[in-house]
């Protein structure tokens, strides 16, 4: 769906209150299928890692290599998430993804077939893949396919179905590893993707959206007007959003329980309960966020806000000088404040898409989390090594200030880049 500008003489657009035109149902039934898909793209990502106990034992391999095989899944996916966004917009959202959940689901099977390093290598690269095509998919069905006044809902349902695939990981693959074996967990796990498939597939009309046809040497088509718009510079501020986001993030979701136990001197338990609060607060605020969303023209603000609340937050975590009781209820406000900013951060990325790219947009600013999450580990695994526990908390502060910097401009750059566009 292409951005509609805002009434005449304004800076922002108007809230998202106005009447929709289709039917709730038909909204309602794009957004759960989306929805499913996404919290399985996140349930396959730590399918393998919550293995690797029984898989080092099994196959004889060491943490670092198994280690290395999660990071190439992410280094794919994250290389080649832009490319996944243009196949979208020349290609069809809807291929896209179904061609993202067979790479997913064939990465499953090739992990369970695994019985040498080589093959788990194979796996991740497959699956690494298919999870690149999942946001730049995603995204342009949900825009092309609901109506604006209840994209905010949809973004929200989107992410909190991303945080339900990490939380159903553990317990699906854990509970069948104990029952008949590493193996078959992977391949059960394998066989949800081919279910998923088989309902998208069943509901293909409610998911179609018509890719991008460029009529052939038109003025403004080709590669290089492809590459213009992810130059421009609202495209680019929401990139280091996602990027600097994802610093932060990596920090708390990776290294959080190490940090807590190091400058609290609590016991591994009682960290884990707090980033696990952490979690929790994420996902209540992603629902909030929703709300907030539909109601509100100043996205920016929804997310500066809530990136200067949580960005608090950790600081008053870093100084080291709270009880233990409080580092849960702590860290759920922190995490409630980060995730009330997920629907209006892609409201933003929406307003700075011209028409016929969300693929490609979406695409690119969404692999600023993948490389966020390369880049980031060593350093904070470095301050670890060192003793400097509140240096983490400290460079996750400042990272989630930055963020704010980014989206301030966003709404009246947006605007500049659209009558630009539509010139």
């Amino acid at each position: 769906m292409p951005f509609r500008a805002s009434s005449a003489g304004s800076r922002y657009p108007r809230p998202m209150q106005e009447a929709a035109a289709r039917p709730l149902r038909e909204d309602a039934k794009v957004i759960g299928l989306i929805a499913s898909a996404h919290s399985l793209s996140h349930f396959y990502q730590l399918c393998i890692p919550v293995l690797f106990p029984l898989i080092k034992a099994d196959l004889g391999v060491s943490y670092a290599e198994l280690g290395a095989a999660t990071a190439l899944y992410y280094v794919v996916s994250g290389l080649c998430q832009t490319l996944a966004g243009f196949a979208v917009d020349r290609f069809g959202a809807r291929r896209a993804l179904l061609a993202g959940l067979a790479l997913c689901s064939g990465g499953m099977l090739l992990a369970g077939l695994a019985h040498h390093y080589p093959l788990l290598i194979l796996a991740s690269l497959v699956a690494g893949v298919g999870n690149s095509v999942f946001h730049p998919a995603d995204f342009a069905i949900l825009n092309g396919r609901v109506d604006a006044p209840r994209l905010g809902y949809a973004f929200s349902f989107h992410g909190v179905g991303g945080n339900l695939g990490w939380a159903l990981a553990p317990l699906f693959c854990t509970g069948l590893a104990a029952l008949h074996g590493w193996h078959a967990a992977l391949l059960a796990a394998a066989a949800l993707g081919i279910v998923m498939i088989g309902v998208l597939l069943a509901q293909r009309e409610a998911i179609a959206v018509e890719p991008r046809r460029a009529a052939a040497g038109a003025e403004g088509s080709g590669l290089g007007a492809d590459l213009r718009v992810l130059a421009a510079t609202p495209v680019l501020m929401c990139f280091f959003f996602f990027f600097l986001f994802s610093c932060g993030l990596t920090g708390m979701q990776t290294f959080g329980v190490a940090s807590l136990t190091a400058l609290y001197a609590t016991p591994v338990a009682v960290a884990s309960s707090a980033l696990t609060a952490f979690l929790l607060g994420g996902a209540g605020g992603i629902l909030a966020g929703g709300w907030v969303a539909t109601r509100t023209a100043r996205h920016d603000l929804v997310a500066a806000g809530g990136m200067l609340g949580a960005a608090s937050l950790v600081l008053v975590l870093a100084l080291g000088a709270l009880a233990p009781a409080l580092l849960a209820p702590v860290l759920a406000l922190a995490g409630f404040s980060s995730g009330i900013t997920n629907p209006s951060r892609d409201l933003l990325v929406r307003a700075s898409t011209p028409r016929g790219s969300t693929g490609k947009v979406y695409g690119f600013v969404y692999s600023g989390l993948d490389l966020g999450a390369m880049v980031t580990p060593v350093f904070y695994g470095w301050l670890l090594d060192r003793h400097m526990a509140q240096g983490v908390f400290l460079t996750v502060f400042v990272a989630l200030l930055f963020t704010i910097a980014t989206v301030l401009q966003l709404p009246g750059k947006a605007r500049q880049a659209q009558a630009q566009a539509a010139s």
